[in-house]
């Protein structure tokens, strides 16, 4: 069975409900890989052999006995990020080091409803706060491909560890790319939903209104299974959305002739390497052939979303983390002289230097004399971004572009440069200011690295995302292929 990790999440999940092996096996064997990979790797932070051996048995029973969900059996990871009852959670930061959760976040207690089995929790830039993944107090995760470039962040741990075959799938988070960037960096599929299809309760906030769980995976069918269960409304989370959530898996297949894909002008710009370029046009060949209609679509403040996000977010992260002070949980530093100094100790030795220059800028942009000229400006150009796709779609059925302007960059080659670096989010955010859903499919790869075209979606338009990209992946073989090293 040592061939185990070669099999998607979907091919494992129907391999053990025709019994052709246990679950004890399969996490047995991916539990393998972990150990084997992490030193170099650097993909989790806390890794839960015993507690998932003994619930790989209970799902073995379960399975003998005719009954178990849609997952039941199959590993998973998650991003360190979702809280897991009696089990770290740390957000990537010295300030959670030693916070393990009482509860289990919504879409935690989702998956492991389906039955899935979690082998632990993946490293990630600190709180989220970062697009390469060297932001973690427990070290930069790195890419499988290239051990000395950075795999992407701020869901970097996750797309690490599916795209080197050591889980099948994995939650991530996507703030402003989080989700979508790393899996392109890494050659696998990821996808970010609507804001308010997949709770938030439970999961750590960075940005209330632009954060948004979503899932990696090798393939567009294994993501579509794994969102499905654990999307939804819930009660406990007040931006979670009302509205039904359409079977994904069952979807995949519709045929595309006649779809209505719409070319990102803005993203074609003089910023976007010849060699992405070349991937992302030969992908959307692939496309024609299929049937779909191609398109040029202009979104004009489009290329205003890296301002209006870098106001937006850091305002939020600003009144998000006031809550970690040192005197409910988490670090504290020691032998506080009085309540000040607990309070700016605490925070400044709990904090890494990222996650601290978010807060001052946002406590900046949302002081007195400052918030009508930074804060409120940014949500009006917020609405007129969200306002473009809007009209975009009432056009065309899909937007597609390039995920990244270059592929991986070398680890250190941005920390200097904080510009630098968030410029890497230049294709992303604007999904995430408007809301809507968008995903990243591998499309091939320059000088050895892979490639991502993006996908983005109108509102509550997962299931024509999952299908579009399905449809690619049937026609090409790039999501398929494996680190060396890996196989």
């Amino acid at each position: 069975m040592s061939e185990l990790h070669k099999r998607t999440l979907t091919e494992l999940a129907a391999g053990l409900r025709a019994r052709k092996f246990s679950s004890v096996e399969v996490v047995r064997a991916f539990l393998g890989r972990i150990e084997s990979r992490q030193g170099t790797l650097n993909a989790f932070v806390s890794v839960t052999s015993e507690q998932a051996l003994a619930e790989a048995a209970g799902a073995d029973r379960a399975l003998a006995s005719g009954g178990g969900g849609a997952l039941t059996g199959v590993p998973i990871a998650h991003k360190d990020l979702f809280c897991t009852r009696g089990v770290r959670t740390s957000c990537g930061s010295r300030m959670l080091d030693n916070f393990v959760s009482p509860y289990d976040a919504t879409v935690v207690a989702r998956l492991k409803a389906a039955g899935a089995i979690s082998l632990g929790k993946t490293n990630m830039d600190e709180f989220a706060m970062g697009s390469s993944n060297e932001n973690s107090y427990y070290g930069p995760v790195r890419n499988p491909w290239n051990v000395q470039l950075v795999p992407g962040g701020s869901s970097g741990g996750s797309a690490a560890a599916v795209a080197a075959r050591l889980v099948p799938g994995a939650t991530g988070t996507d703030t402003g790319g989080s989700i979508r960037q790393p899996a392109a960096l890494c050659g696998i599929t990821g996808i970010k939903p609507t804001y308010g299809r997949v709770s938030r309760f439970g999961m750590v906030a960075f940005a209330s209104s632009l954060d948004q769980g979503g899932v990696l995976t090798v393939s567009a069918a294994d993501a579509a299974l794994m969102l499905r269960e654990m999307a939804g409304f819930d009660p406990n989370d007040s931006t979670s959305v009302e509205a039904p959530v359409p079977d994904y898996v069952a979807a995949l297949d519709a045929p595309l002739a006649g779809l209505k894909v719409g070319l990102l002008k803005e993203f074609f710009d003089k910023g976007l390497e010849a060699g992405n370029e070349r991937r992302i046009r030969e992908a959307l060949q692939v496309f024609e052939k299929l049937g779909a209609q191609l398109r040029e679509v202009s979104l004009p403040n489009l290329p205003l979303s890296v301002p209006t996000y870098y106001v937006v977010a850091p305002a939020e992260a600003s009144s998000n983390l006031a809550r970690f002070d040192g005197v409910r949980y988490g670090y504290r530093c020691k032998e506080p002289r009085d309540l000040l100094d607990l309070y700016q100790r605490s925070r400044g030795e709990g904090f890494g230097a990222e996650v601290k220059r978010r807060i001052m800028t946002g406590t900046y942009v949302l002081s007195a004399g400052y918030y009508d000229a930074y804060y409120l400006r940014a949500q009006k150009v917020r609405q007129l971004i969200t306002d473009d796709f809007r009209r975009a779609f009432a056009e065309v059925d899909v937007l597609m572009g390039p995920m990244t302007p270059t592929a991986a960059f070398a680890i250190g080659a941005k920390t200097d440069d904080p510009i630098a670096m968030y410029l890497n989010d230049i294709y992303t955010i604007g999904a995430n200011l408007a809301g809507v859903p968008a995903m990243s499919v591998p499309c091939g790869f320059v000088a050895g690295l892979p490639v991502g075209l993006q996908i983005v979606g109108p509102h509550f338009g997962e299931a024509k995302l999952l299908n579009v990209a399905h449809r690619y992946q049937l026609e090409t073989d790039w999501h398929t292929r494996v680190p060396q090293g890996y196989a």
